[in-house]
């Protein structure tokens, strides 16, 4: 009997972590799998690095506005084909990150759900808990673009510490999910 494809999502604050342990991934007795669908995959955030600052930081409901937007066009270009074709897909990361980062930023939990309401539900959920990643390059990671673009000398987070509180939410989450399976990092 043929095993069900697999949309597999690896979460974590880390976007190197993540990238590396989604590689890792194999799917035991599912079908090949496709590939790995990365944060960006539509381009948003690089063509926000590359536009013109006169505009200045964005706020974390447009981030997580143009992340809902970038995890809509991976959805509907790369996962769903993929998992219509009978192929497992990783997701590194999906939405557990973006809700993290959204509640380490202080907006409702009740908000953050209506948001990604469109995205499938995962087969398997996977936590990097891996530290996060320098804020530069910021195009490594969700957690590490948002921070970069909302880091402010006088503002209410530094980097580093908008990062922790990410990680801290997820942790926070991964602890009361016994369907989590943990991927652990030292450090």
């Amino acid at each position: 009997m043929k095993a069900r494809a697999a949309l597999i999502a690896v979460d974590g604050a880390n976007g190197r972590a993540i990238v590396a342990a989604a590689k890792r991934v194999v799917p035991a007795g599912r079908r090949a799998l496709k590939g790995v669908s990365h944060f960006d995959a539509s381009g948003l955030f690089e063509q926000m690095l590359v536009a013109d600052d006169d505009a200045g930081p964005a706020s974390p409901r447009t981030l997580l506005l143009l992340y809902a937007a970038d995890l809509a066009f991976r959805l509907r270009w790369e996962i769903e084909p993929s998992l219509a074709e009978g192929q497992s897909v990783v997701a590194a990361p999906y939405v557990e990150t973006a809700v993290a980062f959204g509640r380490a930023c202080g907006l409702s939990q009740k908000w953050l759900r209506n948001l990604f309401r469109f995205a499938r539900k995962p087969t398997e959920r996977r936590t990097v808990d891996a530290p996060p990643g320098p804020t530069r390059p910021a195009t490594a990671g969700f957690v590490e673009f948002g921070c970069a673009q909302l880091a402010q000398p006088d503002g209410p987070w530094s980097d580093k510490k908008l990062a922790a509180r990410t990680r801290a939410h997820l942790r926070a989450r991964t602890g009361r999910s016994r369907a989590r399976r943990v991927v652990r990092r030292a450090g």
